[in-house]
C-alpha cells in the first residue's frame, strides 16, 4: 500500500532538487490504472533498453509516444465503436503510462507487432561529459 509522504522538510532545506522531489511525489500516488497495458523492461546491455507494453486490438495511429526532458509517455485511445458486445474482454480502455528516464537516454526504435509495442532505449552519453584520462607534463626543476 502506498502512502502520501511529506517531503516540505526536506525541500526547503535541498535548494536546487526541485525536480528530485516532484519525481519522489509521483511516485507516491496511486494510479488506478497502474497495471494496464502490463509491460515488460528489460535491460539488453549496460547502456541499451527495452520496454514492451501489451496492447492487443491498438494499432499505432491510436498510440503516440512523447519524449519530453527526461519523462518518456506513452497514450493509447481507440475510437468509440458502434459495435454491440454480448462480451467484451479484451481491454481497449484509454491508457496512458509515464517512464522517468535518466539523462541522455533516447528512443532509438519503436515498434507495433502482434499486439506488443516495443520501444528500444539508449543511453548515449556525449563526448564533453565522458571521463577522459589528463596527462602530466613534468617541468623541468631550476
Amino acid at each position: 500500500m502506498r502512502t502520501s509522504l511529506d517531503f516540505s522538510p526536506l525541500r526547503r532545506s535541498a535548494v536546487g532538487l526541485d525536480s528530485l522531489f516532484d519525481i519522489l511525489e509521483a511516485g507516491t500516488k496511486a494510479d488506478p490504472n497502474a497495471g494496464f497495458p502490463p509491460l515488460d523492461i528489460e535491460q539488453q546491455a549496460p547502456d541499451k533498453y527495452r520496454i514492451t507494453l501489451a496492447v492487443p486490438g491498438f494499432s499505432a495511429e491510436e498510440i503516440e509516444i512523447i519524449a519530453k526532458q527526461n519523462v518518456l509517455t506513452v497514450s493509447g485511445s481507440k475510437e468509440a465503436g458502434g459495435a454491440s458486445y454480448v462480451h467484451k474482454g479484451i481491454a481497449a480502455q484509454p491508457f496512458e503510462r509515464r517512464f522517468m528516464v535518466g539523462d541522455h537516454v533516447q528512443v532509438r526504435n519503436a515498434s507495433l507487432e502482434d499486439g506488443l509495442l516495443t520501444l528500444d532505449l539508449e543511453r548515449e552519453i556525449p563526448e564533453e561529459l565522458k571521463a577522459r584520462k589528463i596527462d602530466i607534463r613534468a617541468t623541468a626543476s631550476s
